[in-house]
């Protein structure tokens, strides 16, 4: 395989992005998107903080929400302005970047890491949150997940997510008691509420690139499948035309236009995502490069580090320990 592939994330924020045209196109997409994330979330903390506090989940490797219960406060990202967030605001950070919630605008305030007390009721200066994490699981998942921003926003004035004001409300009548052990049900309030994230996002037509834009074209959903079965099948522009029953150069214009990148960038970053989860999980470099169709140990190593940025072996130790540090902590 020759050649880079592009990856174009979407803003971080999406407070701007524009509706989908087609309703019908809307409502394909997500259904599709929901059947096909694979996730576990974790409740970590369910609590209140009061006065002064800073409390964050960077740090983990995972992706993790914030959910305000009730009162205010402000999450701090990296590099960008301070986001404002209100009772049944939430935010999903769905990779693990550097950031702090506070009450606080201010990031330089001198703030203590905040100890949570248990959820006691609404009051000046006091702010109920439920945090955790959450886990990807299959390749597929993690392929739709890559394609969202790393942070989004669910607000409680936005009529298109209005229902998960409930969910918010279950979590209220269910949280209670120690902040450090959460009940077991607050996990899975958490992950209904990412799928109205997962709703949400496939609603803004500025994130649909590559995986879930192609997702979106109905006469490449069985190509999509093909390739994410046998990944290391050898797949050509003329193979892959031909498997959406189009000629090589219309296949070729409707796949740059959904995508906006070449069927061959698009099947080495594809590939190498694939071959970063089986490396992630345990697997050799030698069974991840097999598995997605490289014989040639030197021809792997390049194309892996080309599009993840780290040579597999690396790849794979860092991982690894990293996972081994987080289970011990």
């Amino acid at each position: 395989m020759h050649g880079a592939a592009g990856h174009n994330r979407a803003p971080l924020f999406l407070a701007e992005a524009e509706p989908m045209d087609s309703a019908a196109d809307t409502d394909r997409l997500v259904h599709w998107l929901i059947d096909s994330i694979e996730l576990e979330a974790a409740a970590f903390h369910v609590g209140q903080y009061c006065g002064r506090w800073r409390a964050s989940t960077a740090g983990r490797g995972l992706g993790s929400f914030h959910l305000v219960l009730h009162g205010t406060c402000w999450l701090h990202v990296e590099g960008r302005a301070p986001l404002r967030l209100g009772p049944r605001d939430g935010v999903f950070l769905l990779r693990d970047i550097p950031h702090f919630l506070s009450p606080d605008p201010d990031p330089a305030a001198p703030l203590p890491a905040g100890g949570m007390q248990p959820l006691a009721g609404e009051g000046p200066g006091m702010t109920g949150i439920a945090c955790g994490f959450f886990r990807y699981r299959g390749t597929l998942s993690t392929l739709i997940v890559d394609s969202f921003p790393d942070v989004v926003e669910l607000r409680a004035d936005d009529a298109s997510i209005r229902a998960a004001g409930t969910v918010f409300d279950l979590m209220l009548a269910e949280a209670g008691g120690d902040p450090d052990l959460p009940p077991p049900l607050i996990s899975r309030l958490a992950e209904l509420l990412f799928f109205y994230v997962t709703r949400h996002v496939a609603r803004r037509r500025e994130v649909l690139s590559g995986l879930l834009a192609l997702a979106r074209r109905p006469e490449f959903t069985v190509l999509l499948e093909r390739l994410m079965a046998e990944p290391g099948h050898d797949w050509s522009t003329e193979s892959m035309a031909r498997a959406v029953h189009m000629s090589r150069s219309s296949f070729y214009k409707h796949f740059v236009d959904a995508s906006g990148q070449p069927p061959a960038q698009f099947l080495l970053l594809l590939r190498m995502k694939i071959a970063a989860q089986r490396l992630h999980h345990g697997e050799t470099v030698e069974r991840a490069a097999e598995h997605v169709g490289y014989r040639s140990h030197a021809a792997f190593s390049r194309a892996f580090h080309k599009v993840i940025g780290e040579h597999p072996g690396a790849f794979r130790r860092q991982r690894r320990a990293r996972e081994t540090a987080t289970q011990l902590n």
